[in-house]
């Protein structure tokens, strides 16, 4: 294993390059304390209201793509390699303004201001990606990006006319070669490992080198997308250190189809994900769509949301109801076990000191099989889950069920098959006589409590009304229409 002492990337059109770093400095931090590049804001300081959204560049297996992440709880130590684009570099062919900033202007997409620079990072994400965005495209985009005064409608107009503008002499676009070449000389193969005891930084080149670390490391954070992790430092100023971050393990951000098995690793990223799962189990392509918005997608990964043991976590109820499979690493050696046994209760998991969680396998549901998730939470975007619901329901030609696994997310300390509802489905015709059974067997399978996110009548109620939902899903075509406006799941 060779050593590098110091972190590397492109700061706009600079290289940066420190080998003295806390764990813990956010980009925030050092883009405005540092640099003094305070085009980038400080709103909520955990990943909620956009204000600081910048754009990473990173090379990936179909070239460098920029994303937006919010720099409040991106950590420095993540950035070897990678390009960090501000709203200060933003600008048109001749320097003036770039044309979703102007479109801004034209549109009156601005009252205050504060929160238009991460506005518009976010709509230059989009304006590089896709050339012709819906207004769904746009709002999607905007899922991140909290604006209290101007309203949406002005800024989604200004998006729409920004989308017809003229491409040529974008700065990311026309310096895209340059770039590349930039980023492919940092990327060395070195591992980082930089400084000591609380500010001891470990970026592995590779999984080889990070499962050594790891060992060596037992008690290190590992810091995979920080959306949790970063709340840890900005909201409750807790240690991190040592610290091992992810960030250049492409070996984990494979994703892929073997058999009838989507192998997904651990470093994936919410984005990343989606296309595999529209493609396969497009269920878990719209649950995706209700985490967080782009920033969060974009830096939060699969595997993170399993490994931090959350009770709460978005994606667990629906992989155990899916049957998923966990596979966990520790130095050289490998085992697998069923998802819904890594939890173990609240804030612990089957996981061994040095190991790590490698990959997740998810069998696809067979053709009989009806597979739903929802999540109800109080917001439809941006915003933690009360109750999450995930059904998958095998029936045959007479709607009898002849397989059942469901799972709850948000009613017990950790993510739960519901066993005795299970059971009273199994064998039986999917009507409303074997429902209404089910549903009130719900209480021998969970006692919820209450909290800021819901009480515990309202939880055991959502969970209930799921399963009802689910029997309408999937044996009757006349559901009531629910529009975008008063969904509430």
């Amino acid at each position: 294993m060779t050593l590098r002492r110091e972190i590397r990337f492109l700061l706009n059109e600079q290289e940066i390059r420190l080998d003295r770093l806390r764990p813990d400095e956010t980009l925030l931090d050092f883009l405005r304390l540092n640099r003094r590049l305070t085009g980038t804001k400080e709103g909520c300081a955990e990943g909620d209201c956009g204000a600081c959204t910048v754009l990473v560049g990173r090379l990936t297996a179909d070239g460098l793509v920029y994303e937006g992440v919010n720099a409040c709880i991106r950590f420095m130590a993540s950035l070897d390699g990678c390009h960090v684009v501000t709203v200060e570099h933003v600008r048109g062919s001749e320097g003036n303004l770039h044309p979703v900033q102007q479109a801004l202007v034209d549109h009156h997409g601005s009252q205050c201001g504060f929160c238009t620079p991460g506005i518009v990072m976010s709509l230059y994400a989009l304006w590089m990606a896709n050339s012709s965005p819906s207004e769904a495209d746009i709002e999607k985009a905007l899922q991140g990006n909290l604006c209290r005064c101007t309203g949406y409608a002005p800024i989604i107009r200004a998006a729409l006319a920004a989308s017809r503008s003229d491409r040529n002499g974008d700065p990311l676009l026309s310096e895209r070669s340059k770039v590349i070449a930039q980023l492919q000389a940092i990327h060395d193969g070195q591992t980082v490992d930089m400084g000591e005891g609380e500010n001891r930084i470990i970026v592995p080149a590779n999984v080889d080198d990070f499962a050594s670390a790891l060992e060596a490391n037992p008690d290190a954070t590992i810091v995979a997308g920080s959306t949790d992790v970063g709340l840890w430092v900005t909201k409750q100023f807790r240690a991190i250190h040592p610290a091992i971050f992810l960030n250049r393990l492409d070996e984990l951000r494979d994703a892929s189809l073997g058999g009838q098995v989507l192998k997904i690793g651990a470093g994936v990223s919410y984005t990343d994900a989606r296309d595999i799962f529209a493609e396969h189990i497009h269920e878990l392509a719209e649950l995706l769509d209700r985490i967080g918005g782009d920033q969060v997608r974009n830096m939060g990964t699969i595997g993170g949301n399993i490994a931090n043991g959350s009770p709460i976590g978005d994606m667990p109820p629906s992989l155990i109801a899916l049957g998923a499979t966990l596979v966990l690493r520790k130095g050289t050696e490998r085992r697998e076990i069923p998802l819904e046994d890594y939890f173990i209760d609240y804030g612990k998991q089957d996981r061994r000191p040095g190991e790590f969680v490698e990959r997740v396998d998810i069998p696809l549901p067979a053709a009989e099989t009806r597979f739903h998730a929802w999540k109800i939470s109080k917001r439809r975007e941006e915003d933690i889950t009360a109750v999450l619901g995930a059904f998958a329901v095998t029936l045959d030609d007479e709607n009898v069920v002849t397989q059942a696994r469901i799972a709850y997310g948000g009613m017990a300390a950790t993510p739960k098959r519901a066993r005795a509802m299970e059971e009273v489905l199994i064998g039986r015709k999917l009507d409303d006589e074997t429902v209404e059974q089910a549903i009130e067997a719900c209480v021998s399978d969970f006692t919820p409590i209450s909290d800021m996110r819901a009480s515990a009548d309202y939880r055991m109620m959502v969970a209930r009304n799921l399963m009802k939902r689910f029997q309408l899903a999937v044996t009757t075509s006349d559901q009531p229409v629910i529009t975008r406006r008063h969904q509430a799941a």
